[in-house]
């Protein structure tokens, strides 16, 4: 297939963007427009195979020196002066322990290897801290190159084997199917690998890859099958963008539908395109093909370079921005990409500064040893050159300059952002004893933890999720002060009432937690302790994004749950304390308030309104539940977080949580008293 240039692929290029900043920026009718990656993935195994397949044809030899100069031509420069800026804005916007952070992320993004680095902290792309990470939308860039390296030397292969097409058909199938099994197994076992490790998204660039072996002349005089193809292509994409969501095990499966229809796009328009009818013909190209469409195709790479940056600093300093402040953010980046594809990504890409080469030796005087047949006679080209001398060297800048960021960062942060920082990571009494006191999300099996003497006179038990973890602090401490032992079960984003819920995490409803929390009560019950404490992330976190409808269902359904679970231990003839829920804040309180304190401004600023984070309504109904249960009590500790209007992050001079609503160690520290008083 010729690899002449494509309007309908530019166009293409601009529904993949559009979907992604879509998705970024918030717009809900469009909850699958991550997906627009994919689409990028598929044309970029499109484009390079169609490119190395034909200099091979043509010449008989491949110069991989001027292949990796021209990626790097194309995606260097914008990328690491993007990198650059963000690094300086986050000067300003970030707090100094964020700023070393993420120096060390824009380090291996500049080394297009930032896709390992969020493997190893185990950055969740969909999750909250994600937002926060203004390098992180590099993981994609990060893979493609990594597929740069290693796709010339599986064509290569397949040369090497056996010239012709049939043997490339086979060598790339065979790699995909590979790529694409791993990737639906580790979509449920390992997400986090699934989703950015690069051999696992091989597949979708071998989708790409394989579309261009097609013969077009099986689509040359069949214009209606084009069409066909080409528009079922598109509804598969809009049907991504609108029925995929954040709560799915992506990619897996449900990638199909992207790279599925991307692949019969691109086949339509090759089909048009050898048949010479592309604009009469009934396909989408004609529509691909206008004149915005081809605008914003062109302004791809850098407007998906700018837009997350600019719409994760902007939500640093405008939490809760408007629909019209979100459009202003679109132009700016749109705007930034304007300018940097015009004084950078451009200039750079046809410059000459960039361009220099080597002198090709001629590959008949070269030793017979470095001599790779790709089809017979026609022997591989394996100079060395100085191609790639400019891109190494931008490389080495952006790492230099990332890296030096980080350490003068490092020594920005002063005793108290150090002080926020340690308490933040400060572990609960439980999780210092022993991290398995809280279960992780697929132990099924109850992990009793035992807290004071064993002959004590009483037992209670803490059970619950993280929530109820993080009291175990006061709670073991109030408890040796009055001849008790504290035995905890706990288990990760498992409530204690009896209510089925889907774990974001897994993307998949919770059947470990339902099955583990019968058995914690089962073994509670038999142990006949004195009191059971029972703490969770209550219905008010759960439900305070959804609607009216939405919540008033969702209530309903956990106080049955909750009911179930009281009534289950009264009936044994156990007493049981529901502590109420801690309030859930607007921001992380950690790194909001060592932003306040960087830019010298009072913590207060990161208090939330108490009729958001407090949500006393739902406390209402979880007290209703609990003053219907004989032998039940509840706690409610919520005045010391809140006051009349607002809930605060710092309370007498100490970090009151460590996130959006988990307590503080050293602050529940000075709850115990509280405790003592509220249940012994």
């Amino acid at each position: 297939m010729a690899a002449s240039f494509r309007p309908d692929i530019q166009g293409l290029r601009a529904l993949a963007v559009g979907g992604v900043v879509a998705y970024h920026f918030g717009l809900t009718a469009l909850p699958g427009g991550f997906a627009g990656v994919d689409i990028f993935f598929v044309i970029s195994g499109w484009l390079i195979t169609t490119h190395l397949m034909q200099e091979i044809g043509d010449t008989g030899r491949l110069d991989l020196w001027r292949f990796y100069a021209r990626r790097a031509r194309r995606l260097l420069p914008a990328a690491l002066f993007v990198i650059l800026a963000t690094l300086a804005s986050g000067y300003f916007i970030l707090a100094p322990q964020e700023q070393a952070l993420y120096s060390r992320g824009a380090m291996f993004a500049s080394a297009y290897a930032i896709n390992l680095w969020l493997l190893r902290w185990s950055f969740d792309y969909f999750a909250t801290d994600a937002t926060s990470n203004p390098f992180i939308h590099f993981w994609s860039l990060s893979v493609e190159e990594q597929f740069y390296l290693a796709w010339p030397a599986l064509l290569l292969l397949a040369a090497w084997l056996r010239p012709g097409r049939r043997t490339t058909v086979a060598v790339i199938g065979v790699a995909g199917l590979a790529s694409f099994a791993a990737c639906l197994w580790l979509s449920s076992a390992a997400p986090a690998w699934a989703f950015y490790f690069s051999p696992l998204r091989a597949w979708e660039f071998a989708a790409g890859g394989l579309a261009t072996l097609v013969p077009a002349a099986l689509l040359r005089h069949r214009p209606w099958l084009r069409a066909a193809l080409g528009w079922f292509g598109l509804a598969l994409i809009a049907a991504a963008y609108l029925l995929l969501s954040e709560d799915l095990p992506f990619p897996g499966w449900y990638a199909l539908l992207p790279v599925a229809g991307t692949v019969l796009v691109l086949l339509s328009g090759a089909g048009e395109q050898a048949s010479g009818q592309s604009m009469q013909a009934p396909g989408p190209a004609a529509a691909l093909s206008l004149p915005p469409l081809q605008w914003i195709g062109t302004l791809s790479y850098s407007l998906y370079l700018w837009h997350w940056p600019v719409i994760v600093y902007a939500r640093m300093l405008v939490p809760d921005l408007t629909s019209l402040e979100r459009l202003g953010c679109g132009l700016l980046a749109l705007a930034l990409s304007v300018l940097t594809y015009h004084l950078i990504e451009n200039p750079a890409r046809r410059g000459a500064w960039l361009t220099a080469r080597a002198r090709a030796p001629d590959p008949d005087a070269m030793p017979q040893g470095k001599r790779y047949a790709l089809f017979p006679g026609k022997p591989l080209r394996t100079f060395p050159g100085i191609a790639l001398i400019p891109a190494l060297a931008l490389t080495c800048v952006g790492v230099a300059v990332a890296y030096a960021n980080a350490h003068f960062a490092t020594r920005n942060i002063d005793q108290a952002q150090r002080g926020i920082e340690q308490a933040a990571e400060q572990p609960s009494t439980a999780r210092a004893t022993d991290k398995n006191c809280l279960l992780d999300f697929h132990t099924v099996t109850p992990k009793p933890c035992v807290f004071g003497a064993t002959d004590a006179a009483h037992t209670i038990v803490l059970f619950g999720d993280s929530h109820a973890d993080h009291w175990s602090t006061p709670l073991v401490e109030a408890a040796k002060r009055n001849d008790t032992k504290v035995v905890t079960y706990l288990k990760s984003s498992c409530r204690a009432s009896r209510l089925s819920t889907f774990n974001a995490v897994l993307k998949r409803d919770y059947t470990e937690c339902d099955a583990w929390r019968e058995q914690a009560i089962a073994d509670i019950i038999r142990s006949k302790p004195r009191l059971v404490v029972i703490s969770e992330f209550s219905i008010g976190n759960l439900t305070r994004e959804m609607s009216a409808a939405g919540r008033a269902a969702e209530t309903a359904r956990w106080q049955t749950g909750l009911r179930s679970t009281l009534q289950a231990f009264s009936r044994a003839g156990v007493e049981t304390a529901v502590i109420r829920d801690t309030p859930i804040n607007d921001s992380f309180a950690d790194t909001c308030v060592a932003r306040a304190l960087w830019q010298r401004e009072t913590p207060s600023r990161c208090d939330t309104p108490r009729a958001d984070a407090a949500n006393d309504k739902a406390a209402a109904a979880e007290r209703a539940v609990v003053a219907s249960v004989p032998d039940t009590l509840y706690v409610d500790l919520t005045n010391r977080f809140c006051g009349p209007n607002s809930c605060h992050v710092v309370i007498g001079g100490k970090l009151a949580f460590r996130d959006r609503h988990h307590l503080a160690t050293a602050f529940a520290e000075t709850l115990e008293g509280p405790i003592e008083r509220a249940l012994f």
